[in-house]
């Protein structure tokens, strides 16, 4: 059944995920490992989290978590600005043994991609499901990804990445998203 559009805050958060079954959250959070101790510690004692999770708990039906670590030859995640841009996540499961090829491959071909400074982050996974990969594209909107995409393939060189990578990929999802109200990036 079609339910009403929520507009997000904050404090609806459990509230949304129950209202919408379809709902997929994704959270990036970049901390130093000393940090990591300290929230822990932070959120342990706070009652309100707790609250907060329990509540999650009922709501969420799955939930899934990695701990990735960035390409070391993706640009630097620059916060957007403007209208809310359209997000899109291309996530690889690759097959075991290949990820220094894809790495080694895509150091080439992201200056491909930079054209309309559409690569937000690129990132691998270090704990949870293994040989996965994510890459976050920006664009302004459909009509802008559109245009970056094909002119990817004009680009020479590119379909030479295309060609030896997509032999080292098991599955592959794409997910287009909008930044929620209160995201730092629009």
């Amino acid at each position: 059944q079609p339910h009403t559009p929520v507009q997000p805050t904050p404090h609806m958060l459990p509230q949304l995920q129950f209202h919408t079954p379809q709902l997929l959250t994704i959270h990036t959070t970049q901390y130093l490992p000393t940090q990591n101790q300290q929230l822990q510690l932070l959120l342990r004692d706070s009652q309100e989290y707790q609250s907060l999770l329990k509540g999650i708990g009922q709501t969420v039906r799955s939930r899934h978590l990695q701990y990735l670590l960035a390409f070391s030859y993706w640009p630097a995640i620059e916060t957007r600005t403007g209208a809310p841009n359209i997000y899109e996540v291309r996530s690889y499961s690759l097959k075991p043994g290949t990820m220094i090829e894809w790495g080694n491959n895509w150091a080439r071909a992201i200056s491909h991609r930079r054209n309309n400074n559409e690569a937000f982050a690129g990132f691998f996974s270090q704990v949870g499901r293994l040989y996965n990969v994510h890459h976050f594209w920006c664009y302004k909107d459909l009509a802008t990804r559109k245009e970056t995409r094909e002119s990817a393939w004009r680009s020479p060189g590119w379909d030479e990445c295309v060609a030896y990578t997509v032999p080292l990929i098991r599955e592959m999802q794409t997910r287009l998203l909008l930044p929620t109200s209160f995201s730092p990036t629009q």
